[in-house]
C-alpha cells in the first residue's frame, strides 16, 4: 500500500432540510479493504453515490486514485468500478457475451475484449459455464460474473454494496476469497455490507457512520478494544487453585462449576502476560486458557445505539 486511493475531506450533503452527510472526513490506502457500517438511513449509500460520481456532494473535496472529483470526474469514472447490490448481469446473455458487451462499452477491440473475457472468466473458475446462458447461473456464479464484469476496464478502486446478499455460504467464501485477491494485487476495495462477520473477516480498517457522523474508524481489532466486556477465562484443574488465583487476582468474576475465572481485559498481549506472569510466580497452573473480545455487533450497539439488522434474502 504505497498511498491514498481515496481521500475525502468534509464531505456534506443535504436533501432538502435533512442533513445526510455532515462533513466526514476518509482516508483510505491503495490495495486495501475498506468496510462502511451504519445502520439504515446513516448515509452509507449516499457516500457511496458520491464516491462514484453518480451524485454531487454540497461541500468537501475529495480525491480518488489521484483525480479531484469536482473538476475530473470522468478520470475519477475511469479509474473506478461498481459492483451494486443488485446483479447487472444480462441474464438472456452468456457468461462470455455479458463480459464482451462490457468490454465494448470500455472501447477495447474486439480481440482485447475476447482476451479480457476469457481472463476474467478464467479468473474467476467461470470457464466451464462461459457458454450458458446466464439464467442458468447460481447465484454465487451469477455474483462472481457481476464482479468480473466490473474488473473489465482494470479498475484501481471497486465500490462493493452488499456483494454476498443472498448468497449461501460456501458461495459467500468464494467471493470473500475472489476480494482478498483484488486487493492483494493492488485494487481498492470499499465495501459496504449489512454482514458485520464479512466486515470483520475482509476489513483492513473501518468506519461507522451513524446520522450523517463518522463516529469511529479504525481496525477491527481496535474497534472492538473500545468497546468494555472483553476477558479472559481461565480454568483450573481443582478448587485449591481456582481459590488461589482468585486471591492472587483479586476483583474477578467466579465461575464455581466450571472451576474458572473472568479477569476482564482489551484482548492485549500485555495484559494477558502480566496475569499469567503472577499466576507462575506463585505456581498456581492454568489448565485451560481463552481470550474473549467483543464482536463488531457489540461495537455496532456501542456506538450507534442498536444492534446490526443483517439483511437475509
Amino acid at each position: 500500500m504505497s498511498g491514498a486511493a481515496i481521500v475525502a475531506s468534509g464531505l456534506r450533503k443535504s436533501f432538502g432540510d435533512k442533513v445526510v452527510l455532515d462533513g466526514i472526513d476518509l482516508d483510505i490506502a491503495e490495495g486495501s479493504i475498506f468496510s462502511l457500517l451504519g445502520p439504515n438511513g446513516a448515509g452509507k449509500t449516499t457516500t457511496v453515490h458520491i464516491l462514484s460520481t453518480l451524485i454531487r456532494p454540497d461541500g468537501g473535496q475529495v480525491r480518488i486514485a489521484g483525480h479531484d472529483l469536482a473538476n475530473a470526474p470522468d478520470d475519477v469514472r475511469a479509474s473506478i468500478g461498481v459492483t451494486g447490490q443488485f446483479s447487472a448481469v444480462d441474464t438472456l446473455l452468456t457468461g462470455t457475451e455479458n463480459l464482451v458487451l462490457m468490454a465494448g462499452l470500455h472501447r477495447l477491440g474486439r480481440e482485447a475484449g475476447r482476451r479480457r473475457a476469457e481472463e476474467l472468466l478464467a479468473q474467476f473458475d467461470l470457464t466451464e459455464a462461459a457458454s450458458k446462458m446466464a439464467s442458468t447461473y447460481s447465484g454465487g456464479m451469477r455474483r462472481r460474473l457481476d464482479l468480473a464484469m466490473t474488473l473489465v476496464g482494470k479498475p484501481r478502486v471497486i465500490f462493493l454494496d452488499e456483494p454476498t446478499t443472498g448468497l449461501d455460504p460456501r458461495s459467500r467464501r468464494t467471493m470473500w476469497q475472489r476480494i482478498r485477491e483484488l486487493a492483494a494485487d493492488g485494487v481498492t476495495i470499499f465495501l459496504t455490507t449489512q454482514y458485520l462477520e464479512e466486515a470483520d473477516q475482509l476489513a483492513d480498517r473501518i468506519a461507522v457512520l451513524d446520522q450523517g457522523t463518522l463516529v469511529a474508524q479504525g481496525t477491527p481489532d481496535e474497534l472492538k478494544r473500545r468497546v468494555p466486556g472483553g476477558h479472559v477465562r481461565l480454568r483450573f484443574a481443582d478448587v485449591p487453585s481456582l481459590d488461589a488465583a482468585g486471591r492472587l487476582l483479586g476483583r474477578v468474576s467466579r465461575d464455581d462449576e466450571g472451576l474458572a475465572l473472568q479477569v476482564p481485559s482489551d484482548g492485549g498481549v500485555r495484559v494477558l502476560r502480566q496475569v499469567l506472569d503472577r499466576l507462575d510466580a506463585a505456581g498456581v497452573e492454568v489448565e485451560e486458557l481463552s481470550v474473549h473480545t467483543p464482536d463488531l455487533d457489540d461495537v455496532f450497539f456501542a456506538l450507534t445505539g442498536h444492534k446490526q439488522q443483517e439483511v437475509v434474502r
